[in-house]
């Protein structure tokens, strides 16, 4: 069993940066082995991807066309931590964010942490 717990919500204003963690922890020898990602729900709306990595020592990233260019995931193998850097924020970012960590069989998520962004 693997536990992920996020940190890093908040409320900002349009234009201002947060970074989400995510810290893994339990039954997993290394963070890198998982396909990770960071998703995202807003009021009344489904929950959609908004940037993964790749399980593997390289890393491809992948991202939501809306956050191109503004988010970047990243991963600390050591640290068993995933992160999400958040620039240049706007309103429609204001969701419930979750982190994600998948292998074969094997799907965890966390509680999720809430970024809200408002003048």
């Amino acid at each position: 069993q693997v536990q992920l717990v996020e940190s890093g919500g908040g409320l900002v204003q349009p234009g201002e940066s947060l970074r989400l963690s995510c810290a893994a922890s339990g039954n997993l020898v290394s963070i890198s082995i998982y396909h990770t990602g960071w998703y995202r729900q807003a009021l009344e709306k489904d929950r959609e991807l908004v940037a993964r990595m790749s399980g593997s020592c390289v890393g491809a990233t992948h991202y939501d066309q809306s956050v191109e260019g503004r988010f970047t995931i990243s991963r600390d193998d050591a640290r068993k931590e995933v992160y999400l850097q958040m620039n240049d924020l706007n309103p429609e970012d204001t969701a419930f964010y979750y982190c994600y960590a998948g292998r074969l069989q094997f799907h965890y998520w966390g509680q999720g942490t809430q970024v809200n962004v408002s003048s």
